[in-house]
């Protein structure tokens, strides 16, 4: 793939998600994915050992650009999705895009995703809408006329065609030269991680993002989360979570921000994490919090020796 050629000519796009026990979900997702303008070359979808009948529905589908890959069991998100990116590069995709089985593509957004003059060091992604609110799914660092914004609303983004942003996981478009040269996804995070130290890594490795405003998903984002701003920094807390869940988003959080900066930095991110558990939670979650930094200060990662045995719930706010 060389810069300034035509993305479709001869170039292969996958579309990637990954699948455990959510067989609505996950048969949605590859009807968007088949309905598309441009439909993907291939759809890889990594299955976590789903029991309710999410592989034989999604082979029922008679699509034959869907591959389905078993991954031998629970691997959380990262896992999974590190799995199906490596089976889609294998494959030969030229780049592959990552999807959650809730992110639903509208009709023309892989189409405008790889419109126009084709740039290999620039990760390309979608604009997340959560559809209950029409607010982003999440909030985003958007480039603007005066510097950097952290945007929050469809209307708050510049309606250019495309604009740089700082990071995006979900609705990347990741081409072969990054993920060459960035390696795989951390498989190790589990969940709740890899959409934060992934990116953190492209950057790292000198490559760019730039959202492109025609690229829409819906996705589903958190509920009343509490963000906390203090001389630039940024800080978001959602209420409420499973155990499960918080103990990955704060063991990987302080984990990262010990390999981004300093043992400072993360400890500052444990005391913020603390004092929003206790104060949005209570007291009673405390000896969680504990365990999930000293976890990832030790750089214990993995998956939590306290890990349900049971089906995994889900996601907070998806659909059912």
């Amino acid at each position: 793939m060389k810069p300034g050629s035509n993305p479709d000519g001869g170039v292969k796009f996958a579309a990637v998600f990954a699948s455990y026990n959510r067989r609505e979900l996950a048969l949605e997702c590859v009807r968007r994915l088949r309905s598309q303008s441009r439909p993907p070359d291939m759809v890889v979808v990594a299955d976590n050992g789903s029991s309710d009948g999410s592989v034989e529905a999604l082979s029922g589908l008679g699509w034959s650009a869907v591959r389905i890959i078993a991954t031998g069991g629970n691997l959380g998100n990262a896992g999974a999705i590190r799995v199906a990116m490596d089976e889609a590069f294998g494959l030969g995709a030229d780049a592959v895009w990552i999807l959650d089985d809730d992110s639903w593509p509208r009709c023309k957004a892989l189409e405008s995703l790889i419109a126009g003059e084709w740039r290999p060091h620039v990760v390309r992604h979608a604009l997340q809408v959560d559809p209950e609110s029409g607010s982003l799914t999440w909030p985003m660092w958007v480039e603007v006329a005066d510097g950097w914004r952290l945007v929050n609303e469809d209307h708050e983004v510049p309606e250019s065609d495309r604009c740089r942003s700082r990071a995006s996981w979900t609705g990347a478009l990741i081409p072969r030269e990054v993920w060459s040269q960035v390696g795989p996804v951390n498989g190790d995070l589990f969940i709740r991680g890899e959409d934060e130290e992934y990116p953190w890594r492209i950057r790292k490795a000198g490559f760019g993002f730039e959202l492109v405003r025609g690229c829409i998903l819906d996705h589903p984002g958190p509920k009343d989360p509490v963000h906390w701003s203090f001389l630039g920094k940024h800080f978001f807390y959602e209420r409420g979570l499973a155990d499960w869940k918080l103990y990955y988003k704060i063991r990987n959080m302080v984990w990262l921000k010990k390999r981004q900066s300093w043992l400072g930095g993360s400890l500052l991110m444990a005391a913020c994490y603390s004092l929003a558990a206790w104060r949005f939670d209570g007291p009673h979650r405390l000896p969680l919090v504990r365990e999930a930094i000293v976890d990832g200060l030790c750089g214990r990662l993995g998956p939590w020796r306290n890990q349900p045995s049971q089906e995994l719930p889900i996601r907070d706010g998806a659909r059912v």
